[in-house]
């Protein structure tokens, strides 16, 4: 049994505004979802994943009742996850995404590649994008099948890069955002 105690870095001291966001991260373990509530600012946050979640009982219903969950089986499902996300947008909240669709096996932290659903989102909801690379949170906190070291006390590193204002998101398609977002994610990796 492991106690997991972390510290928060900012590694740029970049600050978050309190308004509604898109934000994009790499994701490399469990541990990326629970420090987002440390190194955001904003009280409404909800994430966006795989409704693969909804199978794990311990979190279902968290996840089903509190964040939006993504059928990418099922295109008229995953539409309405986009609609629930807009509705999300408008009241105030600001979205996590993880747009590697999960954590990619056993190549961290190397990425995998980004789906476009986030950026076609922040462009239509004239919404900024901030992206976040999470440096090392493979090292503190394994998947739960590698018992042997699978959690341990340590700082999460991290990095805040500059907010794509939803101005400059207009500018250019919402594959050269993709691609843009994840080569600044990755250059601090």
């Amino acid at each position: 049994m492991s106690l997991l105690f972390m510290i928060f870095v900012n590694k740029n001291k970049q600050k978050i505004l309190d308004e509604p966001l898109i934000v994009i991260a790499n994701h490399t373990s469990y541990l990326d979802i629970f420090m987002m509530y440390q190194i955001l600012p904003m009280r409404h946050l909800v994430f966006m994943g795989k409704s693969e979640i909804l199978k794990y009982p311990l979190i279902r219903t968290y996840f089903k009742y509190l964040h939006i969950p993504v059928d990418r089986s099922d295109k008229r499902k995953s539409a309405q996850s986009m609609l629930l996300a807009k509705k999300k947008l408008q009241e105030g909240y600001s979205i996590v995404i993880f747009p590697e669709g999960g954590i990619p096996d056993n190549q961290a932290p190397k990425m995998a590649s980004f789906k476009l659903g986030a950026f076609v989102l922040a462009q239509k909801n004239q919404v900024p994008l901030v992206p976040i690379t999470l440096k090392n949170h493979y090292l503190l906190l394994s998947e739960p099948q590698y018992f042997k070291n699978s959690a341990r006390p340590g700082i999460s590193h991290v990095y805040i890069h500059p907010v794509i204002s939803a101005v400059a998101l207009n500018e250019k398609a919402a594959e050269f955002w993709m691609q843009e977002t994840r080569e600044h994610i990755s250059s601090k990796l």
